[in-house]
């Protein structure tokens, strides 16, 4: 995503400058081309070297410094920038930005530039929640600059309250959501669902799959970059969060359905993804009946069909998606679930197949609708997300 973007890091004075140099590391080896801009404050902090040798850059701290062949550097960065961050930002320079002060070279950069601009307000408590500097970064965000909220945490100065600077891995999120590409599913309310189920047996025991939910989260990191509103309802996993993204935990079948039923009105695309077990134990009551009769088995009946239910009840309007994991007949089993749920398009793949299934990282999809069968190759998941959204939109038209 980063390859061939040029990102401007402005780095101001504020404890939390130590915190960069492992932003920048981590955009570098995303290929980005950084270039990080100190002031005098950032300087009592963290010194230029780190960030020279992380990036190949000079890192820029004087707005009149001469170079050979002349160059104007803040104009030259602003025109070549594809995003600027300025963090920590104090309140000092939110205040000369919020004023349209251009003294130093960070400052003197900003003005010029044209492309996002984000910053990450970071100070004690008290300076944050200052009515001043609250105005200032009101104005901030009235003209166009993305705030990244600071977080409650214990801060340098002893204090704990509002006004901690997010993690770098935080930061690096808020860039890579503003750098997406495409943004051509803004405006879309998206709800996917994701895991497996988990259906208990007894206070012990649970009946489940091998779903890893990685297709799913997929998914919805991929909708959320494409500017979609995206819910996440999620069977258990052990997978991170995908950022800016509603996740709504879920353990059983029932409670999926649920969640997805209480929401589908809604939206307007709904992907399953989720691998739900088919089967859940008979009531307490039953079991006993069971076993009064000599039966120590363990009574079954089948889970609630949620993609069933949503081709039934769907709105005018919405598109369905829903995933097939076959063994034998891919096509031909894809086919008639596509029908029999009354859905609009079948992620499908061959668990026998190299590089597809459950808890990898790649996929082998075919992406079947009533017309068409489009046979991806094999993808990282990510990219397999990416291609199934180009489908989807293509065919909401």
């Amino acid at each position: 995503m980063f390859t061939g973007k040029t990102i401007l890091i402005g780095v101001s004075g504020g404890i939390a400058a130590y915190k960069i140099p492992n932003l920048v590391s981590m955009l570098v080896k995303q290929h980005a081309d950084v270039h990080v801009i100190l002031t005098r404050g950032a300087m009592e902090f963290i010194p230029p070297l780190p960030f020279e040798a992380l990036t190949g850059n000079r890192c820029l701290t004087d707005a009149f410094e001469r170079s050979y062949p002349p160059e104007i550097h803040h104009i030259a960065l602003a025109k070549k920038a594809d995003l600027m961050l300025i963090a920590p930002a104090s309140a000092d320079i939110i205040g000369k930005l919020a004023a349209g002060i251009a003294d130093d070279m960070l400052t003197s950069t900003v003005l010029p530039c044209r492309c996002p601009i984000l910053y990450s307000p970071a100070m004690n408590d008290r300076m944050y929640k200052n009515p001043i500097v609250q105005d200032n970064m009101e104005k901030l965000r009235r003209f166009g600059f993305v705030q990244i909220d600071a977080a409650i945490g214990h801060l340098a100065c002893g204090d704990d309250g509002m006004g901690k600077m997010p993690e770098p891995a935080e930061l690096f999120q808020h860039i890579e959501r503003a750098l997406a590409g495409k943004q051509d599913m803004t405006g879309l309310k998206v709800l996917v669902t994701a895991g497996p189920t988990q259906e208990s047996l007894d206070p012990v025991r649970f009946l489940t799959n091998h779903s890893s939910g990685k297709m799913g989260y997929a998914v919805a990191k991929a909708a959320m970059l494409r500017g979609a509103e995206v819910t996440l309802v999620s069977g258990p996993t052990a997978l991170e969060k995908p950022p800016f993204v509603e996740v709504v935990p879920v353990t059983s079948a029932a409670n999926m359905f649920d969640a997805v039923s209480a929401r589908a009105a809604e939206q307007d695309i709904i992907v399953k993804a989720a691998a739900v077990a088919d089967y859940t134990p008979l009531t307490t009551a039953d079991q006993k009946l069971k076993k009064a009769d000599g039966d120590l088995s363990i009574p079954l009946k089948r889970t609630t069909d949620i993609l069933g239910w949503l081709g039934a009840n769907r709105r005018p309007g919405q598109f369905l998606c829903g995933f097939s994991m076959e063994t034998e007949n891919m096509l031909e089993n894809s086919r008639k679930k596509l029908r029999k749920k009354g859905i609009d398009l079948i992620a499908a793949n061959n668990l026998k197949v190299a590089g597809a299934g459950f808890q990898g990282d790649t996929n082998v999809l075919t992406l079947i609708s009533e017309t068409e069968e489009l046979s991806l190759p094999l993808l990282s998941k990510e990219e397999a997300a990416d291609r199934l959204l180009d489908q989807i939109m293509e065919m909401r038209g």
